[in-house]
């Protein structure tokens, strides 16, 4: 057995922040399921004949936080607030097409 503890997703994200590309790699399989369960839980609020899928929402918010390059990730709470903000982003820029065109016919 390793007397490694493994690493907090707290110091992955700093370590990511820092420039570390191995933290990413370390990080992913641990925030996934969390972005997933945010997916889930903005989905269900949503119409049920939506055709944006839950997986396709957590995996699009995935890509949308690997790209921010100016975030100094400061904890766990703070990449799931901002995880939550993107999600709560797509899901609106999602729907603007539709809202937009029915409210120019009314």
């Amino acid at each position: 057995m390793s007397d490694l503890k493994p690493k907090s997703i707290t110091q992955l994200l700093v370590a990511w922040s820092d420039g570390d590309p191995t933290a990413l790699n370390e990080l992913v399989p641990l925030v996934n399921e969390e972005l997933r369960r945010l997916a889930r839980s903005y989905m269900r609020r949503e119409r049920p004949d939506h055709t944006l899928q839950k997986t396709a929402l957590a995996n699009e918010a995935y890509l949308q936080l690997v790209d921010q390059k100016q975030v100094h990730w400061q904890n766990r709470a703070h990449f799931l607030a901002i995880a939550a903000q993107l999600v709560r982003r797509i899901l609106g820029s999602y729907l603007s097409p539709f809202t937009g065109h029915v409210s120019r016919l009314l």
